[in-house]
């Protein structure tokens, strides 16, 4: 079955820059406010991103977990349209530079995994990048589960990170039951 969303037509692929960040809303989520735009892992540096805007937000209020779950559930679905739109736009079905997958995975481990101290929030850091990057089983038979073009191709972007955020859980709470 054929998608409507399509990438428009390019001679060759987009490489986002500070102007493409800033010329749409749907970018400037994607790409978790220009975390997206490192040269040097931009998978790392938007969860470093997420885990600093995480703290921030906690400290300014302390949602609690409604306020949380509430936060998460909208930037899931805030992110997976963002992620629809800019992939239509660059040309690429999963690049590397969009992050948003990452912050919303990262803050569902960090709000589940809490209370947690610094090094707690450390390793939950490396575990959830470890998952995420090495794409080890489940993470990436998730991966594999929903590639292509269009709000299929926008959902696989998030999963396989969501999927990664599991697993660094379940690693957690079986370090804890110990």
């Amino acid at each position: 079955m054929e998608t409507p969303f399509k990438p428009f037509p390019k001679a060759a692929a987009v490489q986002p820059d500070r102007r493409f960040l800033f010329s749409r809303l749907s970018h400037l989520i994607a790409l978790g406010f220009g975390s997206g735009l490192s040269r040097l892992a931009p998978g790392t540096v938007g969860t470093l991103w997420a885990w600093v805007a995480f703290l921030l937000i906690d400290r300014l209020g302390t949602p609690g977990d409604p306020g949380w779950a509430l936060i998460i559930g909208i930037t899931l679905l805030a992110g997976w349209w963002a992620s629809v739109a800019t992939v239509s736009r660059t040309g690429v079905a999963d690049p590397g530079y969009i992050v948003i997958d990452e912050v919303v995975a990262f803050w569902l481990v960090l709000w589940l995994a809490a209370p947690v101290g610094f090094w707690g929030q450390f390793w939950a850091f490396w575990l959830f990048r470890y998952f995420d990057a090495a794409k080890p089983g489940p993470v990436a038979w998730a991966d594999r589960a929903f590639k292509g073009w269009g709000w299929r191709g926008g959902w696989g972007i998030m999963f396989d990170d969501l999927v990664a955020a599991g697993c660094t859980l379940l690693v957690i709470a079986f370090w804890r039951w110990l």
